[in-house]
């Protein structure tokens, strides 16, 4: 299943994106997917509603706007330096565990919505990502065990400042967390879509030339791995995100870096997983300070 909303940023309502590319609105039997959805076997349900009652759902029209597949998490986990040649190009050892940062909730927006620069920003980047959504309540899993506990998989920008990330002391949060700094979807695909999310051609184009090209398969920890190793520090809730990094090809690791600007759009993609568009507009605040 692929698994959508859709509607204003703030009122979005749930819908499946069928096989024929259609879209049809699920809102009237299930209210959002959300923690409860999920914990509540909502996946199971919504298959097997769709069974016998997908051709007779309303359908949504094309022109509407996406928001993110899922309602907000409690949180949005990422992973950093998870590519050996990311790690590279940003001149740091390669990590012997994986290195966890969050990115605060209301960064999460819809796959096309624009990329708003935030006020003093002056070294705004780009990470093409693959977005690891929770199915049920996880802690201490298993690696051999932790595929079990996903419930899907989307496509996320892990939109990046980096004078706030690096140069202003304290944790990488700060330079991950603005307000539309999480474009994610179009879709969450449940695994059965997937044939293996170890191995996905994943790219990211600023004003159509690529910056990234590569697979997941050059991840340094696997999905199985990261599911099991964050869960042995939180409890990862159903919805939660664990961001799995990018490879090579930010602007930071440019010679020299090319930050991005008002005016840029940012395309980007992974197999089985769709694609996104963010258009780059700087924000009210911050033309007022100039």
């Amino acid at each position: 299943m692929k698994l959508i909303r859709f509607g204003e940023p703030g009122k979005e309502k749930p819908g499946v994106l069928l096989n024929d590319g259609s879209r049809i609105d699920v809102s009237g039997v299930f209210p959002d997917y959300d923690e409860a959805f999920f914990e509540k076997g909502g996946l199971a349900a919504l298959r097997s509603w769709l069974e016998s009652n997908a051709r007779g759902a309303p359908h949504v029209a094309a022109s509407l706007r996406l928001g993110p597949p899922i309602r907000r998490p409690s949180k949005i986990v990422c992973i950093g330096l998870n590519f050996r040649d990311h790690a590279a190009e940003t001149k740091a050892e390669p990590p012997k565990e994986p290195v966890i940062f969050f990115k605060a909730t209301t960064s999460l927006v819809g796959p096309n919505d624009s990329l708003v620069i935030p006020r003093n920003a002056k070294k705004v980047d780009w990470e093409v990502e693959l977005a690891v959504v929770i199915g049920k309540r996880a802690s201490y899993v298993p690696k051999d065990r932790a595929l079990d506990y996903v419930a899907g998989y989307a496509l996320h920008n892990d939109y990046s400042e980096r004078s706030f990330q690096l140069e202003r002391g304290g944790q990488w949060v700060k330079g991950k967390s603005a307000d539309t700094f999480a474009p994610l979807g179009p879709f969450l695909a449940t695994p059965d879509e997937l044939s293996n999310p170890g191995n996905l051609r994943m790219w990211l184009k600023v004003n159509g030339e690529t910056r990234q090209n590569s697979s997941t398969s050059n991840m340094i920890f696997d999905v199985p791995t990261l599911v099991s190793y964050v869960s042995e520090f939180m409890t990862l809730l159903p919805g939660d995100v664990i961001s799995t990094g990018t490879p090579a090809g930010v602007a930071l690791g440019m010679n020299p870096p090319k930050y991005l600007q008002p005016g840029d759009v940012v395309e980007l993609g992974i197999e089985g997983l769709g694609e996104s568009r963010q258009q780059v507009v700087n924000s009210p605040l911050q033309q007022q300070s100039q």
